[in-house]
Formats: C-alpha cells, sequence, structure tokens
C-alpha cells in the first residue's frame, strides 16, 4: 500500500534541491545570438528595404509674394493663389426650369425659360463638379414647362385660326 503523504523520491542524479540555492540556469550554447545593447525608438528606419512610394515628397517653391500694403508684412510670407471659381449650372437650370414651369401654367409664353433652363441642366450635367441632383430636377422641370408651353400655343394656335 502507497501512502499519499509521503514526499516523491529525489532524482539520483542531482541530489535534493535546497529551497534557498534554486534553480541552476545554464549558459546559452555558441549558436545563440544574444541581445542587442541597445533597441532602437519606436519609428526609426531598422536598415534594409525601403519603400519610394512612402518617402516625403519634395515641397514645392512658394509662389510669389504679394504682400499687402495697408499691413506691414515679412517679406517670407507667400499667399498660396485662390482656386479659381468653376461655373456653376445646376442651380440656375432648376430654377429657370421652375419659373418656366410656373409661367407655361398660366400662359404660353415660358417657352425661352424653359429653353434656357435645358441648355443650363444640360451643361452641368456634362461638368463632373456639379450637383447631378439640381441638374436631373432642372432637366425634368425644364422639359415639362416646354411640354405645357407647347400645349398653350397649340392650344392658341387652334383657336385663332393659325392652325387648320
Amino acid at each position: 500500500m502507497t501512502d499519499e503523504r509521503m514526499p516523491p523520491p529525489a532524482s539520483p542524479s542531482r541530489g535534493p534541491v535546497s529551497s534557498a540555492q534554486g534553480p541552476v540556469v545554464e549558459p546559452p550554447s555558441v549558436d545563440v545570438a544574444s541581445a542587442p545593447t541597445d533597441s532602437a525608438l519606436p519609428g526609426a528606419h531598422r536598415g534594409g528595404f525601403r519603400r519610394e512610394l512612402t518617402q516625403p515628397l519634395p515641397v514645392a517653391p512658394p509662389l510669389a509674394v504679394h504682400p499687402d500694403p495697408d499691413e506691414e508684412a515679412s517679406p517670407d510670407v507667400r499667399w498660396i493663389p485662390p482656386t479659381p471659381v468653376l461655373p456653376r449650372s445646376a442651380g440656375w437650370s432648376l430654377l429657370f426650369g421652375a419659373l418656366g414651369l410656373v409661367l407655361a401654367c398660366f400662359v404660353g409664353w415660358g417657352f425661352p425659360v424653359g429653353m434656357i433652363g435645358v441648355v443650363l441642366a444640360i451643361l452641368a450635367l456634362r461638368r463632373p463638379w456639379e450637383k447631378r441632383e439640381a441638374a436631373y430636377w432642372g432637366l425634368g422641370l425644364s422639359i415639362a414647362s416646354l411640354l405645357y408651353s407647347a400645349g398653350w400655343l397649340w392650344w392658341a394656335g387652334t383657336q385663332g385660326a393659325l392652325v387648320g
């Protein structure tokens, strides 16, 4: 019968290990590389492959100085020229389409206003910076105003004996 309270027997090769000594660590062999003495800062280049696409771009030379005559400015102040204002016609086509439709509901002479709205809407749809929704609405309202104006003009022509 085995007694469970007895400690396991000590290994014969090592002998008993005392708690004051602790475990024994052997030195590394020659094929193990030692750790570097200093570590690189985070983000520092570690050598090897460099990618061209992530290098900083060269800074363009500054443009001409345009100092304000009222204020005293240092000669190294550079101003970026403002971006050119691009023509906008989507909102105008929407305005002319709505105005032409209102005119076409009461009188048939809103035809030129509707034509202006159609031309402006087509111009707006050809430009990539325009608001396409406003251009589509302007085109739809302008075409509706042309149809109403054509209906008024046809009705007026039949009443005045202009059309057979």
